[in-house]
């Protein structure tokens, strides 16, 4: 039973719903979202000519009176919420991996949005009440499509393919906000894809290896892989809760023995062909955790770890590594994939390639010391020598005079990190360790200092430092009083003076420009430019000469390195390697794949890799000889495991391989990956290599694994700062799909923001949403009284809007624009409004638009769209309907406004007929008052008409 309510002014409503869409609209669309918005929860004001119905007039008098709502859809009869079923083959799967997993016993407690005090809103009210249920109707279409397999991907060579593919989880427990924002407008645009012809495939899975679920272990006792399994199940069903058209037969998770069977397998075949090794290496160390941290993963200026917050510290361990830096060159060709400028930026200057020349000095012991240059004809100047404090021979050539300052300056500059240590701006700090070496051009004897801005991971260690032209030097030799020995001298003069003479202890700054050269021996006079390499006649000249003399050789230096994957930790992918006393490291046989981590491990950090502690584990014998061995106790970066997930979706039960070749031939290469820019240096650069390295070893086919990339933005709490528990500012969609259904969610998350931005939530906006997802399902089942067909001008005004936001939709979905995709369809949906009042409904153009628009929000909105698009008696399913076609003709506007600028200023807009020639147009602008105001009686020198933009009138 339902009240009447007071009927609400229009301006009142106005103001209201104002109110409530205040912070609805951000990002440079901004202006035509607020618009769209404002339209989208206000009543259509348009007034009928018609006269009001019987039933409005007693609706009119008894106003106080209940009325009976008629139900739109059969009495449901409310019984015990049922399990949701799967397909067989995904229950055994899914049982399979999941197997018998206790409740958790504490959960995470997400904050909800901020409670809202909705606006009264003047929506249009259907004329029996026909309410609006998204649990019910939600629910309903979920669990047919998931029986139907609607969603179920297979190699069907009459479509063309689309591999759309974001980003997987790791299984924390439980979705944020930020997951439900990557995957949404990656789950429409799949959608629509599959609308266009596309036979696609998008599958969901969890990476499911690492510290996290180690660390929360530790925490509350509980087992890493029953942890896991749990959030798994747990998560899983709030992926469902999305609607998304996830395959979920292919579900791939990194922690099964039958995917970490194929990761182990992975690294063997590296290892054949020379891509894997183990060295001595200094690493970055968290005592807390236990582990080897990437670099990636220290953080901030007080070199602190990632995942604990506790301040990281060097260590020295026997490593595995990937040679990744053998595939630097090819990770800098970008050639054939589509991937953002900022993403191809950030890798380029992480791997660094600098040209130059390896040159060898020599110290008083006699020992080599082998720097890179990129100014090898700076040489002569070379007037010291400083190593980085981790340098091997810092030790042996340092005097016991110098001892004690270098060992306390080595325990400072291991307290930084390698951005502050080489930060241009910062104060150049060193100590002399009291020994000397020889530069090889002119047998002079210079003394050698350690310093933090050297850095070990870059080049050698150790560099020749030639004050009179570099900046760090400089500054460092006019701090310690070390000599400046200028070697290139500039040949233009600045405003036509001569050039200046630079002298080495009057110059104000160190000299970087081109020149000649000068104290340089035979080679004084060369000129030197601007350029890098060999370009440089001057560098030219003197890599052949050292190449003569055999005391250096041209070379190509990194900054990138190579890929460190030991971890010693229990929770993740063994190393499939065994060392044998004779024999020493072997891989283990693949029959004997895979390497299972044991279940009754101590898993708590010791300071040990926890299966180096385990009695029984790492014994074992050695594959040549059959003798005692040991097992390699470390097991590998997860960034492994991730590098190839998308092969594993491709067949996940496949047994014979990684991945079945004819589901590699059909679906690879993956045309669309989503998620986050901040892998564009780790998973997304690791990934590259991976392939590559597949590549070259005959397993995989193409140069790159991904053509396409797009990255979303972040949602920021509603205090403009990055959710966090610990800020209570983080947004449970759990929460938001309870209070408005899974459809605003959609709705909301693409309209918000320019996707590849993101914004701060807005707990106020997502009420917009909600008020245009009902006031879609008011338009389409309101039992609407009979009126007067309109007229051909009403009906042709609203199929021109239709094509139009067709037209605009596609383009949009297409480019990755998903707000201005919400925003078409609200201003649609208030034309046809609009069209209703007028008397379109019941027409052909009526049932088009009908048709059109439920077609257009399917992907957006795709449960209500299904539900709708049943009840006006279309074929299941909406989601395998073709995308309607643009008709051009219809779309085409009777008349354009364009603006008439004069002088380059705007001063006027005229209206003309869209076909409409260039002398029309021009006679049109040229006859405006306004426009003949400013041309003073002038003739204009030119009017040029950009068809379709502008006028534009030169006095």
């Amino acid at each position: 039973m339902a009240v009447a309510k007071k009927k609400v002014t229009p301006k009142k409503t106005i103001v209201k719903a104002k109110k409530v869409i205040k912070k609805a609209v951000t990002t440079t669309s901004a202006k035509e979202k607020k618009v769209a918005m404002k339209k989208a929860v206000k009543p259509s004001t348009t007034k009928s000519k018609t006269k009001a119905s019987p039933k409005e007039t007693v609706a009119k008098k008894v106003s106080t009176k209940k009325a009976v709502a008629k139900p739109s859809v059969k009495a449901v009869v409310k019984t015990p919420a049922k399990a949701k079923k799967s397909s067989p083959k995904t229950r055994a799967i899914q049982a399979a991996t999941t197997k018998a997993i206790e409740p958790v016993k504490k959960m995470a407690v997400m904050v909800a949005p901020k409670p809202v005090k909705e606006a009264p809103a003047a929506e249009e009210k259907p004329r029996h009440d026909k309410s609006y249920s998204p649990k019910v109707i939600e629910k309903k279409w979920q669990e047919k499509w998931e029986v139907d397999q609607l969603y179920r991907s297979v190699i069907d060579h009459s479509k063309p393919k689309f591999y759309a593919l974001t980003m997987l989880p790791y299984p924390s427990g439980d979705l944020h906000i930020g997951h439900w924002y990557a995957m949404t407008p990656s789950d429409a645009r799949a959608r629509f894809k599959r609308m266009n012809g596309y036979n696609v495939l998008f599958p969901m899975g969890f990476d499911a290896f690492g510290l996290p679920a180690e660390n929360a272990a530790i925490r509350d006792g509980v087992h890493p892989m029953k942890r896991t399994f749990q959030n798994i199940e747990k998560m899983r069903s709030q992926l469902r809760s999305m609607g998304a058209m996830f395959d979920w037969e292919r579900e791939a998770v990194s922690a099964d023995p039958a995917y970490y069977k194929w990761t182990e397998w992975f690294f063997i075949q590296l290892y054949k062909n020379g891509l894997a090794y183990r060295k001595m290496s200094p690493v970055d160390w968290c005592p807390h955790c236990n582990t080897t941290l990437a670099r990636e993963q220290v953080w901030g200026d007080d070199r602190h770890c990632e995942r604990c917050g506790t301040p990281v510290i060097k260590k020295d361990l026997d490593q595995w590594f990937f040679k990744a830096t053998k595939y630097a060159d090819e990770l800098l060709n970008f050639d054939g994939i589509d991937w953002p400028q900022t993403v191809k930026t950030l890798q380029t200057n992480w791997i660094d390639r600098s040209e130059g020349a390896s040159v060898v000095f020599k110290t008083e012991q006699g020992d080599d010391v082998e720097v890179f240059t990129t100014r090898p004809d700076t040489l002569w100047g070379a007037t010291f020598m400083v190593f980085s404090p981790e340098h091997p021979l810092v030790e042996k050539i340092t005097t016991p005079e110098n001892k004690a300052a270098v060992e306390e300056y080595k325990i400072q500059a291991a307290r930084q990190t390698d951005i502050q240590r080489g930060a241009v701006d910062t104060e150049k700090t060193g100590v002399f360790t009291g020994g000397y070496a020889i530069n090889p051009v002119n047998n002079e004897r210079i003394p050698v200092w350690i310093a933090d801005y050297v850095l070990m991971s870059y080049g050698t260690g150790a560099i020749m430092a030639v004050p009179a032209h570099d900046e760090r030097d400089f500054a460092f030799a006019r701090k310690y009083g070390l000599k400046i020995i200028p070697v290139i001298q500039p040949v233009v003069g600045a405003d036509g003076h001569p050039p200046l003479q630079l002298d080495g202890d009057t110059m104000p700054e160190a000299y970087i420009g081109a020149g000649v050269m000068v104290n340089s021996a035979q080679f004084n006079g060369t000129k030197v430019n601007d350029q890098k390499g060999r370009k440089n006649p001057g560098i030219s000249a003197v890599i052949d000469w050292l190449e003569e003399k055999g005391v250096g050789k041209e070379s190509v230096n990194y900054r990138y390195r190579d890929w460190l994957i030991s971890r010693q930790r229990y929770w993740g992918a063994p190393i499939p390697m065994i060392y044998c006393e004779e024999h020493g490291w072997n891989p283990i046989p693949d029959d004997q794949l895979p390497v299972l981590l044991p279940e009754d491990v101590e898993w708590k950090p010791t300071g040990e890799s926890p299966l180096k502690l385990h009695p029984t584990w790492k014994h074992t014998t050695c594959p040549v000889c059959g003798r005692p061995a040991i097992r390699e106790t470390d097991t590998m970066d997860t960034f492994m495991c991730s590098s190839w997930y998308h092969l594993r979706y491709l067949s996940p039960k496949y047994d014979k391989g990684p991945f079945d070749p004819a589901e590699y031939d059909y679906w690879m290469p993956v045309d669309i990956y989503t998620g986050g820019i901040e892998h564009a240096t780790m998973h997304l650069l690791y990934t590259r290599f991976f392939h590559k390295a597949l590549r070259d070893a005959g397993i995989v086919k193409g140069d790159e694994p991904m053509l396409q990339l797009r990255n979303q933005g972040m949602v920021l709490g509603e205090d403009n700062e990055k959710m966090s528990k610990s800020r209570g500012n983080v947004v449970a969609p759990d929460v938001l799909v309870e209070k408005y259904g899974a459809d605003t969610v959609r709705a909301y998350l693409m309209f918000f923001a320019r996707w590849e931005m993101g914004a701060p939530w807005d707990s106020h906006g997502i009420e917009g949403s909600a008020r245009w997802v009902r006031r879609v399902w008011t338009l389409f089942t309101d039992d609407f009284p009979d009126r007067p067909l309109g007229s051909v001008e009403t009906l042709k005004v609203l199929r021109r809007k239709v094509h139009q936001t067709l037209r605009k939709v596609t383009h949009d979905f297409e480019n990755f624009e998903f707000n201005t995709i919400v925003s078409s369809l609200m201003e649609l949906l208030n034309e046809m409004y609009k069209a209703r009042e007028a008397g379109s409904v019941g027409s052909d153009e009526w049932k088009e638009a009908q048709e059109i628009y439920l077609k257009i929000m399917a992907p957006v909105a795709p449960h209500i769209a299904e539900e709708l698009w049943s009840q006006l008696g279309k074929p299941y399913s909406i989601h395998t309907q073709a995308w309607p076609q643009v008709d051009e003709a219809a779309a085409k506007e009777d008349s354009i406004e364009l603006p008439v600028q004069v002088n380059g200023k705007v001063r006027d807009r005229i209206t003309v007929p869209a076909e409409a020639t260039e002398d029309e147009i021009k006679s049109a602008a040229l006859a405006s008052e306004a426009v003949q105001k400013f041309l003073e009686g002038k003739e204009p020198k030119k009017v040029i008409v950009a068809k379709g933009r502008l006028v534009s009138v030169v006095v």
